[in-house]
């Protein structure tokens, strides 16, 4: 077990380009909502083309990204996958498969819609965090 607390988890998560301009109790929300799991070698952790409804961090250890069987990208400690599924439920654009040991922080879409609905001002800031991150994956 990586986190003791759930200000562990949150710190982590802080990272994560759609998160990082929520404030201290959102994050704390949000961590709250976090499940720390271990998954073994060879597991897939997400299917192309199937529905998507949770978002994924990787606190430790690797995986692949295929898209039509082809190795696309690596993905190691602080990556994660998954936060366009978290917000619209939609399919998978790639498979993700665990190359070694994993362990994975994993936040559900149904609980993430609760906090939406919950917290007053959280969808707008997702809003925006999510337009900043697509400007500067276009600008890549």
């Amino acid at each position: 077990m990586f986190f003791r607390r759930h200000s562990d988890k949150a710190d982590a998560l802080k990272a994560v380009p759609l998160f990082n301009d929520l404030n201290q109790k959102q994050m704390n929300q949000l961590a709250r909502h976090a499940t720390e799991v271990t998954i073994e070698a060879g597991t897939i952790l997400a299917k192309q083309g199937s529905y998507g409804l949770e978002f994924m961090y990787i606190v430790d250890g690797q995986a692949r990204v295929e898209k039509n069987g082809k190795t696309i990208n690596h993905l190691s400690k602080g990556d994660f996958f998954g936060e366009i599924s978290l917000i619209d439920g939609g399919l998978r654009t790639a498979t993700v498969i665990a190359e070694t040991k994993i362990t994975l922080l994993v936040v559900h879409k149904q609980s993430f819609d609760h906090m939406l609905d919950a917290m007053e001002g959280l969808e707008r800031k997702i809003l925006l965090a999510l337009c900043k991150y697509l400007r500067s994956t276009e600008e890549r």
